[in-house]
């Protein structure tokens, strides 16, 4: 069976791009959210970067062509703004904890 007939896989997939556009679309809103829904969307924000970490690791761990081929696609497109997939995970950490520490400042 081919990593992506698995259906743990495909519905982790589906899920996480559910989960992660339920996410941008409440963001839009978060200048106006108050410290604890600030709070909140961050710590959603990280349990999401984790759980997408992991499913891209497996993806890195399958010895499945076409889980390979995915990798590789992610690595080319993110090439393509200078950026390796482990600087992606970094920079998306930063901004968060950006955002941790300037929610932090606030009364």
């Amino acid at each position: 069976m081919g990593f992506f007939d698995s259906e743990i896989v495909q519905q982790e997939a589906k899920q996480l791009f559910e989960d992660y556009q339920a996410l941008i679309v409440l963001g839009n809103n978060y200048g106006k959210f108050d410290r604890e829904g600030k709070k909140l969307f961050i710590d959603q924000m990280e349990a999401l970067m984790e759980r997408y970490r992991i499913f891209m690791k497996r993806f890195e761990l399958s010895e499945d062509f076409m889980a390979q081929m995915t990798v590789e696609q992610l690595k080319t497109q993110l090439g393509q703004f200078g950026i390796t997939p482990q600087q992606m995970f970094d920079q998306m950490n930063n901004t968060l904890e950006r955002m941790k520490s300037e929610l932090e400042k606030q009364p």
